[in-house]
């Protein structure tokens, strides 16, 4: 069967779906503490009061331009598994939804366009140490159907209330529909990409500031240089992924996003492709940090040997000549002299002056 008869399956098998669900009556919501928010929305107006999830969804659907907004933090499979029956979503992405730890991505099932988001915040810390965390990340799972939108969110941060706060101050863009929260969570993360951005750069100026101060220390450089790049490189992870994807939703026409909240994807594309380059500059930048750091690490160790081998050849001359009038024989230049003594220490003594003036002279020591 091919890709498109078995989306149209899909798609068909959600519909019934839905159609079995039985509104008629208001049943106890499936879930329990991981609501965070169910809201109704009329015609992007926010409707007063607070519903089960099954007659917010009553409500959205009997008139028409209506959609419900349900906010969910760390579902279990048992809490999540109404939900899953009341909107007809897709198994796969259920279990992407429940176990999280997911690669950023935006997939369509049928009516019902999934979409992975990577959150990151930055971890304010008084210094970059070895063991600095510097990227703290989450994860925001969407689904967006005809006339709901489903949003799973995983970890400590990324909370979405001030964006739903935004949105209703702007009820013309939540007029457009479900596709218009999409592109402000997508809007919202990418921003936030962007802040962590500037705040890792911080960081970096001061790594680099450091390597290359004469009293930075030499040992403790190396390990901050390769917590910032893990840190960068847990970043990546969430940023590089969303290229694609965005991209697509962008250019490719979806019947679940407005053609008009789709022009809006762009520039939230455009800002992940500025991020995505500030971080390739950023890794860049560090391995010549750490080129830098480890030849600073290489010519302080020679500087060390030569100031080691200065030393042991002028400690050779007395040790020579000690070595030579220590022997026990009769007959030696100078043995019985009465200067011969003091001779020996002027000569040793004006021999180490010579070679310690001639290596200094030369920068050894």
């Amino acid at each position: 069967m091919s890709m498109v008869g078995n989306l149209r399956k899909v798609a068909d098998l959600a519909r019934r779906t839905r159609r079995r669900v039985d509104l008629s009556h208001p049943a106890r919501s499936p879930l329990g503490s991981s609501v965070v928010n169910c809201v109704v929305y009329h015609d992007g107006v926010r409707r007063p009061g607070r519903d089960s999830v099954e007659e917010a969804v009553r409500l959205a659907r009997k008139r028409r331009g209506g959609f419900v907004w349900l906010g969910l933090h760390e579902p279990g499979e048992e809490e999540f598994a109404g939900v899953a029956e009341l909107f007809g979503l897709h198994p796969l992405a259920v279990e992407d939804a429940v176990h999280a730890h997911q690669r950023p991505k935006i997939e369509q099932y049928g009516e019902v366009l999934f979409s992975v988001f990577k959150t990151v915040t930055y971890v304010e810390h008084a210094e970059l140490t070895a063991n600095s965390e510097v990227v703290d990340t989450g994860e925001i799972m969407v689904f967006t159907g005809p006339d709901f939108v489903v949003t799973v969110r995983h970890g400590r941060h990324g909370s979405l209330g001030p964006l739903r706060e935004d949105l209703e101050a702007h009820p013309d863009l939540l007029a457009k529909g479900p596709s218009a929260v999409l592109h402000a969570i997508a809007d919202h993360v990418v921003d936030d990409y962007v802040t962590v951005a500037d705040a890792v750069q911080n960081d970096l100026d001061q790594v680099e500031t450091d390597v290359f101060s004469p009293h930075s220390p030499r040992n403790a450089d190396a390990g901050r240089i390769y917590q910032l790049k893990r840190e960068l490189l847990e970043l990546r992870r969430a940023v590089a992924p969303l290229a694609g994807p965005l991209d697509r939703i962008a250019t490719e026409p979806r019947a679940c996003v407005d053609k008009e909240i789709q022009t809006y994807f762009r520039d939230v594309f455009d800002h992940l492709t500025r991020v995505t380059e500030q971080i390739n500059a950023f890794d860049a930048l560090l391995d010549s940090i750490l080129q830098a750091h480890l030849a600073q690490v290489t010519v302080a160790q020679n500087e060390d040997m030569r100031k080691i081998t200065a030393w042991a050849a002028i400690i050779a001359v007395p040790t020579m000549i000690c070595g030579v009038y220590g022997m026990n024989f009769d007959h030696m230049p100078e043995l019985r002299w009465t200067f011969g003594y003091p001779m020996v220490l002027t000569v040793i003594a004006t021999a180490c002056l010579l070679l310690h003036r001639n290596f200094k002279r030369n920068g050894w020591l």
